[in-house]
């Protein structure tokens, strides 16, 4: 996948975010109990696992491979053909609509960079939450109880994300 000049900031961003998880936690792996929490609720702590790379870094690997989704989704974004450069196509349908194929393209390609943009952005707020979960998971001490602004933290940013993707894609695809 040859990545878009136009993008390659916001994705940078992303892989900044995915390295500092995965040095924090790499710093962080020795020193870590035995019990982790391995399921963590509104009321805490709710079931516990053993220390392993895959129980302390699941948040890190599963930040990556939506990284990765969200990253080729943002790049296919911009090799869809906007309505703008379709020829012939554009034309609406007898009953007055533009014809299905026509639905989900962006109006043009400021557009789509606008869509993919805020896609990626959408990635980097979704990569705050791991930053939180992460440090309730990474804790020396294996305490059961857990801060009470942390439901917010994991659920804002990628609210926040979508927020933005949602309001990009609807300008994205007005004439």
């Amino acid at each position: 996948m040859v990545f878009r000049r136009p993008l390659l900031p916001w994705f940078l961003l992303n892989a900044v975010l995915l390295a500092v998880l995965a040095i924090r936690g790499t710093l962080r792996y020795p020193h870590l109990p035995d019990r982790i929490p391995e399921r963590i609720g509104l009321d805490g702590v709710d079931a516990w696992t053993g220390r392993s790379i895959g129980s302390a870094f699941a948040l890190v690997f599963l930040y990556a491979g939506v990284t990765v989704l969200i990253t080729v989704c943002a790049e296919m974004t911009l090799r869809v053909t906007p309505r703008d450069e379709l020829h012939g196509e554009a034309v609406p349908s007898a009953a007055g609509r533009a014809p299905s194929s026509l639905v989900v393209r962006p109006a043009g390609l400021g557009a789509a960079r606008r869509i993919a943009r805020a896609v990626l952005v959408l990635d980097a707020c979704i990569g705050i939450s791991p930053l939180f979960g992460c440090g309730v998971l990474w804790r020396s001490t294996p305490e059961a109880e857990v801060p009470v602004w942390l439901f917010a933290a994991l659920v804002l940013p990628p609210l926040a994300g979508t927020v933005l993707t949602v309001a990009a894609a609807a300008t994205g695809r007005k004439r």
